[in-house]
């Protein structure tokens, strides 16, 4: 793990590990509160699905995304893209909700400043998606140009 990605890594990981560890033992009407807001912006997904199911669903899901941003030998971009699908579902929910949003379409109602706050997931997971993915490029980059100096080295005569 980049020292640099520690903070985030930390305060958003134990968030949401948080988070989910909380939902596992959910009653039945903070089941069906958390199914019907899922199955109203995603029905193709959960309209079917039991309501205890499904907090059981997320709060595991949760708990995946928190544990793989606290272990240090998830790599970034892993981590990264676990943090930005689970944020981008959650803006996903902010922006098929009507009643989330102004006339606009964008900006928050006072009912949805809750969700919206919840972008900084998105920047947070690409952040480390992008530094993650950019790390393991130079890296291979730089161990080819050492591969291609020997390989030179090599058949150069007079060596």
């Amino acid at each position: 793990m980049h020292p640099t990605h520690v903070p985030l890594r930390l305060a958003t990981g134990a968030y949401i590990l948080n988070s989910g560890i909380s939902k596992l033992g959910a009653d039945e009407g903070t089941a069906q509160y958390l199914h019907g807001a899922a199955a109203s912006t995603y029905p193709a997904v959960f309209k079917d699905m039991e309501p205890k199911k499904f907090a059981k669903l997320l709060a595991y899901s949760e708990i995946g995304v928190g544990a793989a941003l606290l272990s240090p030998m998830v790599p970034a971009a892993v981590a990264g893209a676990a943090l930005t699908g689970f944020g981008a579902s959650l803006m996903g929910m902010y922006f098929r909700t009507p009643s989330m949003t102004l006339a606009d379409g964008i900006r928050p109602s006072q009912e949805g400043i809750a969700l919206a706050k919840d972008a900084w997931i998105v920047g947070g997971g690409l952040t480390l998606l992008t530094q993650g993915l950019w790390g393991t490029a130079k890296s291979n980059a730089k161990a080819g140009v050492k591969k291609s100096k020997k390989a030179v080295r090599r058949v150069t005569p007079g060596r």
